[in-house]
């Protein structure tokens, strides 16, 4: 009995592993080995929950090392992955010639970091306060009020996967825009603590009748992803947001 009350402990401390390995890639400007990580530390962050439910060992500790682990993974690494966005996009710009005069550079010894960057680090401060109303909000037990964490994640390492590997030229030139990278910022940092009621994808059954908004979403999801691949994450996401405000459960 004891070891089963930690099995859900232990999965979630492999989402805080996986997170904290995120940042050393995101530190480091490899953003997709950073997005991997993210992916797999997302994957750990299901599946903790659901473990816990399957083994009734849900707990107070659970709770909270869930929340200290999804700060990483999905509050540190996104906010890094969108620094390092925004400093690629500036500089792809000022090598272009096509805008030189965004602001004025400031010089650490042999490096020169622009100051809009650090706009990037607004969607950690987001997610700490996201995920600290999620704590003491008991509204939030079965659907969700504001955007999870973990899909506003999956819209920023989304975009350096893009990069790599869809050949899609418009997604391209809008995640290399300096002006779309800060618009996405703050959008998801006001959709994460806004007052906006969102389904939750927990089953208490696989019943069509009680869940029939949740297997159309998935299916749609799926349908996206075959067809547009990384691009989809973030339509996927605008997808989930829209069925919520729609059907309002």
């Amino acid at each position: 009995m004891t070891f089963k009350k930690h099995i859900p402990n232990l999965i979630t401390l492999l989402n805080l592993l996986s997170g904290t390995i995120a940042v050393l890639f995101a530190a480091n400007n490899e953003l997709v080995m950073a997005a991997y990580f993210v992916f797999l530390g997302i994957v750990f962050d299901f599946f903790d929950g659901f473990v816990a439910r399957i083994l009734h060992v849900q707990g107070e500790l659970g709770k909270q090392l869930d929340s200290l682990a999804d700060m990483v993974t999905s509050g540190v690494v996104p906010g890094i992955v969108m620094y390092q966005l925004l400093f690629n996009a500036i500089h792809k710009q000022w090598m272009d010639n096509l805008s030189c005069e965004i602001g004025n550079w400031i010089s650490f010894d042999e490096y020169h970091l622009h100051w809009i960057p650090f706009v990037g680090l607004l969607f950690t401060l987001a997610a700490g306060l996201r995920l600290a109303k999620f704590n003491i909000d008991e509204r939030q037990t079965s659907s969700f009020i504001g955007l999870p964490t973990p899909a506003s994640t999956l819209v920023v390492l989304s975009f350096p996967l893009v990069l790599m590997f869809n050949s899609n030229e418009v997604a391209n030139n809008m995640i290399e825009n300096v002006w779309f990278l800060i618009g996405i910022t703050v959008l998801l940092s006001y959709l994460m603590n806004a007052e906006i009621p969102l389904f939750s994808l927990k089953f208490k059954d696989y019943s069509w009748k009680k869940n029939k908004i949740k297997f159309i979403f998935i299916a749609i999801s799926a349908f996206l992803i075959v067809l547009l691949q990384f691009v989809a994450i973030p339509i996927v996401i605008a997808v989930y947001i829209l069925i919520s405000l729609v059907t309002k459960e």
